[in-house]
């Protein structure tokens, strides 16, 4: 099997062997993919393929192989590098790992690929950067099949009231609350969801939609934590960076599953 000019993204890179690197990269039309880049850590002048190979970076590659690890081949810059500063690159590098975690090896999803250029876009722009994650969050759970409607009672099949309370099952999705309070159980405003419905995630449901989705995502996550959201944390105390050396460098911290 060879591949030639195959749109992608870099998700996330480690060492491999002496000089080597395994790269797991998001593709249009194959899905998330494991690429070997044999060399690609030798010393090389800056104008290497090789440095090319970098998160936020639209790229054409080239590969081949009939193993589920293929061979890197080629590598073309398919546009300039997406530059993301301090929280917003820490936020790029978080969209990476959900995408590294909860995708499956060759599951082509297009219209999550072309979200998550428009993502990267977006983050570096001026647009809210809540905004933008929540409307990541919920499109990648759209494409895995983890959805939900924000306007019913995923148990009853009842419209969500706009002064109700719900919580979130896993089965059902939005699950009227009742008469009976859980503090375990998390629970959000009928009023914001149905804001929510309309795809709008900004400051007014900004905290519900923030909570809501963190705990749906939880659910297909499992266990490990995510460590990009350990670098956001960081971000207050002074790190930064732009999509070169230093995303490199965060990137490598974010450990891959």
């Amino acid at each position: 099997m060879r591949v030639d000019l195959q749109p992608a993204y870099i998700l996330h890179s480690r060492p491999y062997r002496d000089t080597s690197s395994l790269l797991e990269v998001l593709t249009a039309e194959y899905g998330r993919i494991s690429l070997v880049a044999r060399g690609a850590r030798r010393s090389s002048k800056g104008g290497s393929s090789s440095a090319l190979l970098q998160p936020f970076m639209p790229l054409l590659l080239s590969f081949s192989g009939r193993a589920e690890m293929k061979n890197l081949i080629a590598t073309e810059a398919a546009g300039a590098a997406i530059k993301l500063h301090r929280e917003r690159m820490y936020s790029g590098l978080y969209v990476n790992e959900l995408l590294v975690r909860l995708l499956h090896r060759h599951d082509a999803h297009p219209r999550l690929f072309a979200c998550y250029g428009q993502t990267l876009d977006a983050l570096a722009g001026p647009a809210v950067l809540d905004t933008v994650l929540r409307q990541f969050e919920f499109t990648l759970l759209e494409e895995l099949g983890y959805s939900f409607d924000f306007n019913l009672d995923g148990y009853s099949g009842a419209p969500v009231q706009e002064d109700g309370w719900y919580h979130y099952h896993p089965d059902f999705g939005l699950v009227a609350r009742g008469d009976t309070l859980d503090p375990s159980r998390p629970a959000f405003a009928g009023s914001d969801l149905l804001i929510m419905a309309s795809g709008e995630f900004g400051a007014e449901v900004r905290l519900t939609a923030k909570r809501l989705l963190r705990q749906v995502l939880a659910v297909h996550l499992g266990d490990a934590p995510l460590k990009s959201r350990d670098l956001f944390r960081n971000v207050g105390a002074g790190e930064g960076g732009t999509a070169g050396g230093e995303t490199q460098a965060a990137a490598a911290k974010v450990s891959k599953r």
